[in-house]
This record gives structure tokens, sequence and C-alpha cells, in this order.
């Protein structure tokens, strides 16, 4: 029976398993080992070319490839600025949510989580367009204020593209804030009102340090995704290319060696070096931040 029970378990596992193995496991393994290779060219590039195993070298040359770390710092930079203030605005908005009935709050749930649903190039296409001068509606809004605002010049790419990443993942992030604030027992929050806290001391002594967990989590998935960010740089370069230039981002620096220089093996390199950073920030930012609540 026992055996029984194992093999039932394995067989419900394995679709799960077999994925695993096949959409991550088999194509890192696939990115790793053609990182240890590199196409070489023969007479001056006019000849034929052949591919030979050069070891780390790809690695040493991507740690002093100084576009790319370049766009690594650029987009480290703008996380620390962009994770905390979508955290933050979800943060009060989840609290806002929870304040409310629960029927008011099944009400605006799916609202906000409206943006999210949006594919990230359609929400990238409907802000560039927002932005544009020429046929959105913003720069004429802000003449008749009194602004002369250009959401494409160099001072102003990265706020265009920090409201564009809040306005799609802020309603994810507060759902799961949300729902972290709901599984804490309500005799917390009435236990602190009775004492004579406020609402305001509720939620900053109680039900805040309640959803730290949710907090940590939230945290770490978009460090993840800030560091991987594509589709919105990519976007603005058809409209600003002396801003956003092809080496703006990791990814975009990757994209190019790849499919624009034909350097897949460099390619492979980086996208391993960019994993390790990723790895290491979301362990760095896990570590600091996550303890237990007393």
């Amino acid at each position: 029976m026992v055996r029984s029970i194992r093999w039932k378990g394995a067989a419900f596992t394995a679709p799960f398993l077999i994925g695993f193995v096949f959409l991550f496991l088999i194509p890192i393994g696939y990115a790793i080992y053609q990182s240890l290779f590199l196409e070489q060219q023969s007479g001056l590039g006019l000849g034929g070319t052949s591919t030979e195993f050069v070891g780390l070298r790809n690695y040493g040359h991507g740690f002093t490839d100084g576009a790319f770390l370049g766009s690594v710092w650029r987009v480290f930079l703008f996380a620390c600025v962009q994770v905390p203030a979508l955290l933050a605005i979800s943060l009060l908005m989840a609290l806002l949510l929870d304040s409310v009935t629960a029927r008011a709050a099944a009400r605006f749930r799916p609202v906000l989580l409206v943006p999210y649903m949006i594919p990230g190039i359609v929400a990238a296409i409907v802000w560039v367009n927002l932005y544009s001068p020429m046929v959105g509606p913003l720069t004429p809004l802000g003449k008749a204020l009194g602004f002369s605002w250009n959401f494409f010049a160099p001072a102003m790419v990265w706020p265009s593209i920090g409201n564009l990443l809040t306005w799609h993942g802020i309603g994810y992030t507060m759902l799961i804030l949300y729902a972290s604030l709901q599984a804490v027992p309500r005799e917390l929050f009435d236990a602190a009102r009775v004492d004579g806290a406020s609402e305001l001391r509720v939620a900053l002594s109680v039900k805040i340090p309640a959803v730290r967990p949710a907090l940590v989590l939230t945290g770490m998935l978009s460090i993840i995704g800030m560091l991987q960010i594509f589709n919105e740089p990519l976007l603005f370069r058809h409209v600003t290319p002396q801003t956003v230039t092809a080496r703006f981002t990791p990814i975009m620096v990757i994209y190019n060696e790849a499919f624009n220089a034909g350097n897949y093996d460099y390619a492979a390199a980086l996208s391993v070096i960019l994993a390790a950073i990723l790895g290491t920030a979301s362990y760095l930012f896990y570590r600091f931040t996550s303890r237990e609540v007393a």
C-alpha cells in the first residue's frame, strides 16, 4: 500500500517534473555548455568558422564588459527606487481595501487587477502612445496646466518606464498583500482597537508586521522582474534611440549579442552571469528582510 501511494504521488507530480526538466534544467544546462565555446573565424574573417572550446574566457569577457556591467548597474539603481515605490503603493492599497467591507472589496479587486491581466507588451504600447507628444493626451494636458514635460527626455525615461511598470504590476502585488491580510486573525485588530490604538497605529504595529512574509515574497519577485525588463525599454528605443540604446538593460545587451551580432556563445555566458546576479540579489534580499514576526 505504501508503494502504491508513492507511485500515485510520483504520477501526480510527474507533469510538473517533466516540464521543469525540459523547460528549465535542460535549457540552463545547454546555456552553460554553450558558454564554454566560441565561434572563431579564420582568414581575417573571410575564411570558414570553427567552434572551439575556450573554457571560462566568455565569462572573463562578461565580467570586464563595460556595456554589460553598466546596464546591470543602471537597472539595479532603478530597482532600488522602483521596488520600494511599488511595494509601498501596493501595501497602501491593500490596507485601504482591507479597511472597507468585504462586499465593497469584492467589487474593487477585479478592477485593480485589470492592468496585470493586460500583456506586458500591449501595456507598453498603450503607455508609449499615451506619452507621445503627437497622439497622446498627456502632453496637451501638461501644456494646459502650465507644464512642458517630455516623457521621452533623458531625465524622464526611467520615471516613464517606472510609472508603466507600477501601473502594470500594482494590482498583482496588492492582491497578494491583501490575501495575506485576510489570513490574519481579526481578533488581533479588535484587541488593538480595544486597547485604544487608532487605525493608523493598528496598520503600522499590527497589520504591516503580519504581512512581512508577503512583502518579502513580492519584493523578491519584483527584484527579479526589474532586472529582466526588456519589452518596455525596447519599445521606448523605437521612440528615443539616442537615450535608450541597444545596451540599455542587461537583457537588451544579451539580445543584441545573440540576434544582432550573432555571438550566441557570449550571449549564453552573459545569460548565466545575469542568472547568478539575480540569484545572489534574491538571496541577499531574502536573507536581510525575512525574519520571524514576534
